[in-house]
């Protein structure tokens, strides 16, 4: 696999002959081959101006990246902040709001998750929202579909419960583990397993699919804090500074 700086090196490489290609054009061959060889000379004895020129192309590359994905936000905003169907925690009026796209089953969010949760309670001002996205296989299905169940018939604050339960589940989410889950929760099992197979829940993940399809989610966690697209587990300290970026942003 070819490293960033090559293929940095090899799209600068492009743009410069691209750029000087119409001067080219107008040269004879003797004074064609005379600018070539000075270029080259040039770079040999400077090399650290094609690290320079890297530099400059990576921010600008990803300045539009970052450019995009805000746009991307932008066009699907209610659909990442207010869908009506995701838990919402934390500060329902919170001046800054996270949305977690998870899977049960990915080791990076059950790492995140007692994190995220400090950094929503220590912080008293963040609006957080949980959007089920399972993408690991059909333990992650089904365990999305238990959440999802267990919302939708006994409301939010059962949703939690769940979520921590089935973040923290050591065994592997069978019919038979979540049977037993079901139990130690209180929750009546014959309901919940018709509720988990109801349309009502399939379009809630089909609709968490086909956003994350929009915003070029592939993995997970990935979150949205605001405007910013946040792709992969970052520590407590590195969530926080997101945080007061935001804030940042809409005090400017």
């Amino acid at each position: 696999m070819q490293s960033r700086p090559f293929a940095l090196s090899l799209a600068l490489f492009a743009g410069l002959t691209a750029s000087s290609a119409f001067a080219q054009d107008s040269m004879t061959p003797e004074a064609r081959d005379a600018f070539r060889a000075e270029v080259r000379a040039y770079l040999l004895e400077h090399p650290e101006v094609l690290v320079e020129a890297m530099d400059v192309l990576q921010a600008r590359q990803e300045a539009a990246a970052a450019e995009k994905e805000k746009t991307i936000v932008a066009d699907n905003h209610e659909a990442i902040f207010n869908d009506g169907t995701s838990w919402v925690g934390g500060n329902p009026e919170g001046d800054v709001t996270v949305v977690e796209f998870l899977d049960y089953r990915c080791g990076y969010c059950r790492k995140a998750w007692q994190e995220v949760d400090e950094l929503v309670q220590t912080d008293g001002n963040i609006r957080f929202v949980m959007k089920e996205f399972p993408i690991l296989g059909e333990q992650s299905v089904i365990s999305s579909r238990f959440a999802i169940a267990v919302q939708q018939l006994h409301g939010p604050e059962a949703y939690a419960t769940t979520h921590d339960a089935l973040i923290s589940l050591r065994a592997d989410a069978t019919p038979e583990s979540l049977e037993r889950l079901a139990g130690d929760l209180g929750y009546d099992w014959e309901e919940l397993k018709a509720k988990m197979d109801a349309p009502e829940v399939t379009a809630v993940i089909e609709a968490n699919h086909a956003l994350a399809q929009k915003l070029e989610i592939t993995g997970t966690p990935t979150f949205v804090v605001d405007g910013t697209m946040v792709r992969g587990y970052v520590p407590l300290d590195g969530m926080r500074q997101i945080i007061a970026s935001e804030r940042a942003k809409s005090e400017g």
